[in-house]
């Protein structure tokens, strides 16, 4: 699976690992950037881009990381189409791909070793998006981006 892996600098050391691991596991890493370290770098262009490379792909996922993975995802999320979900542990990341069908993890990288973060981000590119009821919800979201109106509220 191709799998797109951008960070800021409080990631860059993690996103290295994961580019390792991830291409002796069998994946086709891209990676997104930074290309070299530099502590005043800022998160939303690395993020985004991974997010935009990763919607424009179907059947590719994404993966972005910074110190906590909050702005990372909320940059991820700015795309439109695409679905970013914050990891903390194997079961979110499974949940953000089985319930959301997410095509981003997002991961702090000072909330993490590198061999826990190693086995969250393996865990939701393993993971299949389950469909079912999860499909419905999916829909109006995608909806709602694309034409602004929120789903209805349920009457009761």
């Amino acid at each position: 699976m191709r799998v797109f892996l951008g960070s800021d600098h409080a990631g860059f050391q993690l996103k290295a690992h994961l580019l390792r691991e991830l291409a002796t596991a069998g994946h086709d890493v891209v990676d997104v950037g930074p290309a070299e370290y530099d502590e005043a770098d800022d998160y939303p262009p690395y993020c985004i881009e991974t997010g935009r490379r990763t919607v424009a792909e179907p059947g590719t996922l994404g993966v972005v990381i910074g110190g906590s993975g909050n702005g990372e995802q909320i940059s991820a999320n700015k795309v439109p189409g695409c679905r970013a979900a914050l990891a903390w542990s194997v079961e979110t990341a499974q949940l953000g791909r089985r319930h959301n069908d997410a095509q981003v993890v997002a991961i702090g990288a000072r909330m993490h070793t590198e061999d826990d973060a190693t086995e969250i981000v393996s865990a939701f590119l393993a993971t299949a998006f389950e469909g079912g009821r999860h499909q419905r919800r999916i829909e109006m979201l995608t909806a709602y981006e694309q034409t602004g109106e929120p789903p209805a509220l349920p009457q009761g």
